[in-house]
């Protein structure tokens, strides 16, 4: 046990002396790491939050309807209602859908508003939800047919469309953490055969004395992960920071928005897993920085 501890104690110190003989070295590569886990966490958590958008969207049975300026829901809100696949009709007046505008931009003159338009440049809207999500193209068809409907919308346009970016989203993220990554294995590679080099005389000296490639090299692999490891810390700071100053800004924002921002916010178990993955990911870009380093000098 004793001899376990003293073992434990020398690589503890020998990896803290290696990180302060790197110099600013080390800190070209935990920055290096640090900017590919920021841009990584964030990713992520937007991939995470895109998610839970896409599933609130998903559960919607709702079908917009905007008339023409000059048709009334009266004349059109019997013909939908006879239809089977319709279970709820929901109306709003552009009088209504003016007033709730104009009170969410945080107008208080709403007299005032209107003059300056003109007129309100609003349309009748009629809220239909459908029985099943299943028949909800077939009732946006039919309803789209009707006498006097301008513009029919619902909720699967919207859900490909953020299913489109979201590929996207994930196509340009894979891409830019290949690339960092790659950086960043290549910088903790380098900064660790510096290191390696600049006490190549004292490995030699343990090397004489018998002592074994894994015992000697060990400490230069610790350092590698270290520099993974506040990497990730440092990634995951700047991130919590960036979450506080959104939800202090989202306070502000009108009803909508933050309606969908909490809907999309991160549950307790990806809040702990995010810095998780984080410190995991930089500590194996550390480990393979540093193998590779010390990879050249063990064979020789």
């Amino acid at each position: 046990m004793f001899k376990s501890l003293t073992k434990l104690d020398y690589l503890l110190k020998e990896t803290f002396l290696g990180l302060l003989r790197g110099g600013w070295m080390n800190w070209a590569a935990v920055s290096t790491v640090t900017v590919l886990l920021f841009l990584f966490g964030l990713s992520l958590q937007t991939s995470w939050q895109v998610e839970k958008l896409l599933y609130q969207f998903g559960s919607q049975l709702e079908v917009s309807v905007y008339l023409q300026p000059d048709t009334r829901i009266e004349s059109i809100q019997p013909l939908i209602t006879k239809m089977p696949d319709v279970a709820t009709i929901e109306t709003i007046t552009k009088e209504e859908a003016w007033t709730k505008l104009v009170k969410e931009m945080r107008i208080s003159d709403i007299e005032s508003a209107t003059q300056e338009l003109g007129e309100n440049p609003l349309v009748d809207e009629m809220k239909v939800k459908a029985r099943n999500s299943q028949v909800v193209p077939n009732l946006a068809t039919q309803l789209a047919k009707l006498p006097g409907v301008e513009t029919v919308q619902y909720i699967d346009e919207v859900v490909r469309r953020i299913a489109q970016l979201h590929q996207g989203l994930n196509w340009i993220t894979l891409i830019i953490t290949i690339i960092l990554t790659l950086s960043a294995i290549a910088v903790t590679n380098t900064t660790i055969r510096l290191i390696v080099m600049a006490r190549r005389q004292e490995i030699e000296i343990m090397q004489l004395v018998g002592a074994t490639s894994a015992w000697i090299y060990l400490p230069f692999i610790l350092q590698g992960i270290s520099f993974g490891l506040v990497g990730g810390a440092i990634a995951w700071s700047f991130i919590s920071v960036i979450q506080q100053f959104l939800g202090k800004l989202l306070v502000n924002q009108p009803e909508f928005i933050q309606v969908i921002s909490n809907r999309v916010q991160l549950t307790p178990a990806e809040i702990f897993l995010l810095p998780l993955i984080l410190l995991s990911f930089g500590a194996a870009v550390g480990l393979m920085g540093s193998l590779f380093a010390v990879r050249r000098f063990a064979k020789g």
